[in-house]
């Protein structure tokens, strides 16, 4: 197990009780005589706090550990900066669902206490990158625009309106559609915004892809799930009149028009996400999405 001693600190803003439990996190790390690193944007929530302070992209260059207070959407958003130099994250619930964020907060000083001691579980969660070949001329070098934890959407952006594209997997054709969009989302991305547009749960450890079709124009059209390793090339269709966007968890990055390919693949790296003692995936969906728990036996 490693030694974690310089500890970095997110927290998501726009919460009161994120305020509270950041206060409390500093306070036991600081009894503990451990080296804190609160990133920029945290450190406007938290003034006075008298800690090292660093840019949120340069935050992994300084922890060996990374401590997210917040939902799973801080914990996203912390992913892409941490994940390259492999730093480890743990997260402190402080949002809603929270499949990422394990500790709630009233369990702070033991669930960190037990990591610490080096009572913990790493899991690595893959993430995707996006690329585009954009213009007439589709020789040109295609361009890297984000990575995402949960998923890669191309949708039609404000206007309510189908967009016509074809689907390619590891250069095969697999059909063309018209629909609302498609969502690419990892395993981690499964019980997100791809599980409501009707994709199926998928265990984080799987090394696979789940495809997503956005309310499609046909009966037919249903989720595939593929290899991880594939490349997945999405072509918008030359009579497309629309400028759909493609978005990394859940940030608009680029803008599409007609022609243009979209190419998703897995990440060369992968985030290290901690976990405290007893953690279960299971337990996580029965918590989280409302399953029921072991039947009782009632004997006579």
């Amino acid at each position: 197990m490693a030694d974690f001693n310089n500890i970095g600190l997110v927290g998501r803003p726009g919460h009161a009780g994120v305020v509270d439990t950041l206060h409390r996190l500093l306070a036991f790390l600081a009894a503990k005589n451990l080296s804190i690193i609160v990133d920029d944007l945290t450190a406007q929530l938290i003034e006075g706090h008298g800690q090292q302070q660093c840019r949120r992209e340069e935050l992994s260059k300084c922890c060996d550990l990374v401590i997210v207070v917040g939902g799973d959407g801080s914990m996203l958003n912390v992913a892409k900066y941490v994940a390259s130099d492999q730093v480890p994250v743990i997260g402190i619930n402080r949002g809603r669902l929270g499949f990422l964020t394990d500790i709630l907060p009233d369990e702070l000083e033991t669930g960190i206490n037990d990591v610490l001691d080096g009572n913990y579980s790493v899991e690595s969660r893959f993430l995707l990158d996006v690329a585009a070949r954009q213009g007439a001329d589709k020789q040109i070098e295609e361009q890297h625009f984000g990575s995402a934890l949960n998923d890669v959407v191309l949708h039609p952006g404000k206007a309510a309106q189908m967009i016509k594209f074809e689907l390619f997997i590891d250069e095969k054709f697999v059909y063309s559609q018209e629909s609302d969009g498609l969502i690419v989302a990892t395993p981690t991305g499964s019980t997100a915004y791809a599980l409501s547009a009707g994709g199926p749960i998928m265990h984080p450890g799987l090394n696979a892809v789940v495809l997503v079709p956005m309310y499609p124009h046909s009966l037919g059209s249903r989720p595939i799930v593929v290899d991880g390793d594939s490349e997945i090339r999405i072509v918008v269709s030359a009579k497309e009149n629309l400028q759909p966007q493609v978005s990394c968890d859940g940030q608009v990055m680029f803008t599409v028009s007609a022609g243009d390919e979209i190419l998703v693949r897995k990440k060369d790296v992968q985030l290290k996400l901690i976990h405290p003692p007893e953690h279960s995936f299971y337990q996580a969906c029965r918590s989280k999405l409302g399953w029921g728990s072991r039947l009782v036996r009632v004997d006579d």
